[in-house]
């Protein structure tokens, strides 16, 4: 089996004195790396170099080493145990707390497994992707995605979380490597700007796009989710998450949903979308509307859900507001397979609560020999 090299890594480029990171699209058949060999896989994204100076302008990380390992230092676990962070709500949507073990049956591919551990966590430490939509369609949401963005990770992140901002148009960015300092994040989401580069020629796998947008001719969705779970958030420990500001549109990735999809679920990456979806937009060309379905399956897949927003500055505020208190209620459980063949096969996963509740959880993982965590 063969796949494009245009799988996409993030490239260092220096520009301004940052580092940038953008999408190769050099298109050179590779062979495909299996599963069965995750150590030989291509390398993750290197994390991008600060400048020099004082300990001021050090990342977080540089002056608090010993807050780096808190993650690692929580989930010392066998490597062959499946982990599930989950919510539980009730029929009205409501978060339902203070559940224990035997409130619980989890079954893979329908068989019954023993939970080895179980807890109630709501302060683990956890590590956060926000995805930026900067696309032609987003230019009139795009000021109230990064102030109200801006404040939920002021509101959200603590000094043991770590979060990242990627900026997708024709290509995807990283403008902001893994940090704790919350300023930094915000100035990064402060910085992206509608892409109104004009493109020479068709995106690689565009065909030309259904809407017309203000200069660019592609959102490349796909291709960052799939950067921002297998090149960001796979090496990670811990709870991972990535919040998606995006109108759900989707043109010129090299991937596909399910491509991103897969990312994700093994990289045990939850994933949000706000649905910022302007319709004047769409109703102005005369064109219809059509992202939601593909972010549903994306975020349900994943354990995640789609807000819609559209364009209201009250509602976004709601929905990350809904995210934060959904990301501080979660449950963790444990069990260790009756399936011990890890062959990369995916397996289906289902929690069941003894009472009528909804499980909000990822609908499944790919058995895969995982690297043994740090001692």
């Amino acid at each position: 089996m063969f796949k494009l090299s245009a799988y996409q890594r993030f490239s260092p480029v220096r520009k301004a004195g940052s580092i940038l990171f953008f999408i190769s699209t050099l298109a050179v058949a590779v062979p495909f790396v299996s599963a069965q060999n995750p150590t030989s896989s291509s390398p993750t994204v290197p994390k991008a170099a600060e400048p020099q100076g004082s300990d001021a302008q050090k990342p977080a990380d540089a002056q608090k080493p010993e807050e780096h390992q808190a993650p690692e230092e929580t989930l010392k676990v066998s490597v062959n145990v499946v982990g599930l962070f989950f919510n539980v709500k009730d029929k009205h949507g409501a978060l339902i707390p203070n559940l224990t073990k035997n409130d619980f049956e989890v079954y893979e591919d329908g068989k019954p497994q023993t939970i080895k551990y179980f807890a109630a966590e709501s302060n683990l430490p956890l590590t956060l992707g926000i995805l930026i939509d900067s696309s032609g369609s987003q230019l009139r949401v795009l000021d109230m995605e990064k102030e109200v963005g801006g404040a939920f990770l002021k509101q959200i992140l603590t000094d043991k979380d770590e979060a990242y901002v990627i900026d997708f148009n024709v290509d995807a960015s990283l403008v902001q490597d893994f940090t704790r300092d919350v300023h930094r994040l915000q100035t990064a989401m402060n910085k992206v700007k509608i892409n109104t580069g004009i493109l020479s020629g068709p995106i690689p796998g565009a065909g030309g796009s259904p809407v017309p947008t203000a200069a660019a001719r592609g959102t490349v969705l796909y291709d960052a989710v799939y950067l921002s779970a297998h090149d960001m958030l796979a090496k990670e420990v811990g709870r991972k998450a990535m919040i998606l500001l995006t109108d759900g549109e989707d043109e010129g990735s090299q991937l596909k949903i399910k491509d991103a999809i897969e990312a994700a679920q093994k990289a045990d990456a939850i994933v949000y979308v706000l649905l910022c979806a302007d319709r004047g937009f769409y109703g102005s060309y005369g064109v219809g509307y059509s992202g939601e379905g593909e972010m549903r399956k994306l975020t349900e897949q994943t354990g995640g859900r789609v807000i819609n927003v559209g364009n209201k500055f009250d509602k976004l505020r709601e929905a990350f507001d809904q995210v934060a208190a959904e990301l501080r209620s979660q449950y963790n459980l444990g069990f260790t397979s009756t399936n011990t063949n890890l062959d990369g096969s995916y397996r289906k996963l289902e929690i069941k609560a003894k009472q009528n509740y909804k499980i909000q959880s990822r609908a499944g993982y790919y058995a895969t020999p995982r690297e043994p965590l740090p001692h």
